[in-house]
């Protein structure tokens, strides 16, 4: 029997054959489907490692599967995996993929701080996680207090494709080219990842020139708002301020789609409140939730309700 928050037979049949083999040096490995199963149960409750049902084995175990799968990227290439063909997937009327951004913060739970300077043993950071020399492990204090913000880009079928962190005081603006720099979708067939959408949609955050010239540069239709004080120091240089960007509010409307994909992440309590005190497990945590948005979308299986 399937109970809440676990992968169905089609969810598991979808992703079987993406994880490592169960034997292997140092012996034969618990049962995957066992462990899997706790992983996603545990980052949709947000219940402590300690606390975890006894079905899905020493809660050790669990936990120690998901550390070092977000370590070594195991959870950054299934979800790589299931994302191959999404630029086919979710197109608009005219033919055209369209990725949308955005960013949300996290409240980081007392529990996610007091990290040690060095993590333990040479794990390397996987799936975006970026060094910040006044932030350590994506943590910052923001009006909210202890914040970790999460940067996201989403198709128009609600599901995330990549994202960075951040301490939570730090702005949308200057990650938006590295965002879009981390931008890869595998294809069906054969041919390298797809990097280039056909456009980007975007709040007034993300409205700068140098935002602006980059996607001008890799020939991208940007979908930007214009803030006001953008608009009124334009206007007030008269010619030498240039034409107003290019703005279709048609599309604009669509953008709504980055913010149901952040719901559906922060339906997860395990990403709405952050207890991961490592930045590369909480983007683990991260990956796991997003792979489920992606089965549930591939397998045509209804999300979970609170």
């Amino acid at each position: 029997m399937v109970r809440r928050h676990e992968l169905t037979n089609a969810q598991w049949e979808r992703i079987a054959s993406l994880l490592p083999e169960v034997g292997g040096p140092g012996g034969r490995w618990a049962d995957h489907r066992t462990v899997v199963n706790g992983v996603p149960y545990r980052t949709r409750t947000g219940i402590p490692w300690r606390d975890l049902p006894e079905r899905y084995g020493p809660w050790q175990t669990v936990y120690e599967r998901h550390r070092r799968w977000s370590a070594d990227g195991t959870w950054a290439r299934i979800l790589h995996a299931l994302q191959a063909g999404a630029d086919t997937t979710a197109r608009d009327a005219d033919g055209s993929w369209t990725v949308n951004a955005d960013s949300t913060s996290c409240r980081a739970h007392q529990h996610a701080a007091g990290a040690r300077h060095r993590p333990p043993g040479p794990p390397a950071k996987r799936g975006g996680s970026r060094e910040e020399a006044d932030g350590r492990e994506a943590l910052g204090r923001s009006r909210g207090g202890l914040t970790c913000k999460v940067h996201l880009l989403a198709d128009d079928r609600c599901r995330p494709l990549v994202w960075l962190t951040s301490p939570g005081q730090h702005g949308d603006s200057p990650l938006f080219i590295p965002l879009m720099q981390t931008l890869k979708v595998a294809r069906t067939g054969t041919g390298r990842p797809r990097t280039r959408p056909d456009r980007v949609r975007g709040d007034k955050a993300y409205s700068s020139r140098t935002n602006r010239a980059c996607l001008r540069q890799r020939h991208i239709k940007a979908t930007i708002a214009e803030p006001d004080d953008q608009k009124t120091n334009r206007l007030r240089r008269g010619r030498a301020g240039g034409r107003p960007p290019a703005f279709d509010r048609d599309q604009y409307r669509k953008r709504n789609t980055v913010e149901r994909c952040v719901s559906k992440l922060k339906q997860h309590r395990a990403i709405a409140t952050r207890f991961d005190k490592r930045d590369y497990i909480f983007h683990g945590t991260l990956a796991t939730a997003a792979i489920m948005i992606w089965l549930r979308d591939l397998t045509k299986e209804p999300p979970d309700t609170a």
